[in-house]
């Protein structure tokens, strides 16, 4: 079947789902990028991968608004002047949101929404309305969970005000971060996002100290996760992740000496190839930059448009030449996987692109959490499911891998129900991850409705409508669907 006429005849498509899917259709059939036979060779093999950005890149990947910027100017294209009050606050939030693009065409960054919301709260009562109805619109009109939002580090009025009407709706969108930092965020506040977590699977929590030491040293002044846990400038974003999976470069190495001294450093110079064809035709002939209004208004700026280099399957290439040892048990086999990741960071550091002016024209290191039709691989550097150690030496050997990833790193942990009788014990345990150097942590319990897939959350009701044959409010529960059929990702050890 063709595949416009696929996409129009799928009964578990919304017509949103379907425009988006013609869109996408009507994309494919234009080719301007110039891919050599070497870089094409390794997308064929699967070993490169630009995630489903499209031949011809006509938005950056990942956009991130400075909506502070918003809320005290408002804005002249969209006609809405700057709030004075807490309706027209979250009216004017969702306003903006309809207007920014992203590779999944809703916005992947809705920013710290407690700080963007806490001036307007004058009444306790009136702002529980007004942020029960903004979260509820959110989750019904942003019909994607790689939508985030984050919170914190200080407690607020509006930052407990989310906590408490995401525990109530129940809704798989936005996704959610606590940026916490252990100087700022408050004992009370840290245990009422861990008994959300626990009901909900977010908020996830963030390293802010970490975060904020690193892209201060990358010359930015802020920083927010955004889509799955994304590291990126406010004011900025993503031109382009692609990523590198490592599981698929194994077996087209001789040897393991040939892996890391030719097939290796090989396989990586060509994606940063592939990454700079990406962001030249965006920059120089996609018009983005010269067309958007967010440009124009301030609210982003080129010089703060970074690109990710994902890695993906590492746990994988490891096991395939450190036998008899096990990545995450090992401690052979965990040295290979921080040295073939030490390469890779050596050589995307030394690769600079001259049309990207943030962080000295280099792009960021980013473990990605993997796709719908991955099978046998496993996301970013996470400890392949099914095989995960006792927790506390899961988090020992998980985060040496986490400073080499500004751009994001996480790892997810499913816990006992009967954990949510005692937040505190996870609160104990998200706060010793972070000292031990971990930059992302999430959690859920495992009779929890919100599932988190891989770094997106979807309702387990939403699985089981698709498995009916019938459509689905959010685009991402056909991936989660996938996930959970190919990655196991509902499978994971439970803690307690």
């Amino acid at each position: 079947m063709e595949p416009a006429l696929s996409v129009i005849t799928d009964k578990t498509l919304t017509y949103q789902q379907k425009v988006a899917g013609l869109a996408r259709v009507g994309e494919a059939t234009v080719h301007p990028l110039a891919i050599s036979k070497e870089i094409q060779a390794y997308r064929d093999a699967g070993v490169i991968c630009d995630l489903n950005e499209g031949p011809a890149p006509y938005r950056p990947r990942y956009v991130v608004p400075d909506f502070r910027k918003f809320m005290a100017q408002g804005s002249t294209f969209l006609a809405v002047p700057p709030p004075k009050d807490i309706w027209e606050a979250t009216a004017a939030l969702l306003i903006l949101y309809r207007h920014v693009p992203s590779i999944t065409t809703f916005p992947v960054y809705l920013g710290d929404i407690d700080n963007l919301l806490q001036p307007f709260v004058s009444s306790e009562a009136e702002a529980r309305k007004a942020i029960n109805l903004f979260l509820l619109q959110i989750d019904r009109t942003i019909n994607d969970s790689f939508c985030h939002a984050d919170i914190g580090p200080e407690e607020t009025t509006a930052g407990r005000l989310i906590l408490d009407m995401s525990r109530e709706q129940k809704n798989a969108v936005p996704n959610l971060s606590l940026k916490l930092d252990p100087e700022r965020t408050s004992e009370d506040f840290l245990l009422k996002a861990c008994e959300t977590a626990l009901e909900v699977a977010k908020p996830s929590f963030a390293n802010h100290p970490l975060f904020s030491q690193e892209f201060k040293a990358l010359g930015f002044d802020d920083y927010a996760i955004a889509s799955c846990y994304n590291g990126l400038p406010v004011g900025g974003g993503s031109c382009t992740l692609v990523r590198m999976n490592l599981a698929r470069l194994a077996p087209l190495a001789r040897n393991l000496d040939q892996l890391l001294s030719e097939l290796l450093p090989d396989a990586v110079q060509k994606q940063l190839e592939y990454m700079d064809e990406r962001v030249r035709f965006l920059v120089q002939e996609s018009n983005f930059f010269e067309s958007s209004f967010l440009v124009e208004e301030g609210l982003i700026h080129q010089d703060r448009f970074t690109g990710m280099f994902g890695i993906v399957g590492l746990a994988e290439l490891v096991n395939h030449f450190s036998a008899p040892g096990r990545f995450g048990h090992s401690d052979a086999a965990d040295a290979l996987g921080l040295d073939i990741i030490d390469r890779i960071n050596r050589l995307v550091a030394n690769h600079h692109n001259p049309l990207l002016k943030a962080a000295g024209g280099r792009y960021l290191l980013h473990a990605q959490v993997g796709i719908d039709s991955d099978r046998g691989v496993s996301p970013g550097c996470r400890i392949p499911i099914g095989e995960e150690p006792e927790l506390s030496e899961h988090i020992l050997r998980s985060a040496p891998f986490h400073r080499y990833f500004p751009s994001g790193i996480g790892d997810v942990f499913a816990f006992e129900p009967t954990v949510k009788n005692n937040p505190a014990h996870l609160a104990d345990i998200v706060r010793g991850a972070m000292k031990s150097g971990l930059r992302y942590f999430s959690a859920y319990a495992a009779d929890a409705e919100v599932v988190r897939i891989t770094g997106y959350l979807v309702k387990r009701c939403e699985i089981e409508r698709l498995n009916q044959g019938k459509a689905s409010l959010q685009d991402t529960s056909a991936l989660g669907r996938n996930a959970v059929n190919n990655l196991g990702v509902l499978d994971r050890r439970l803690r307690s």
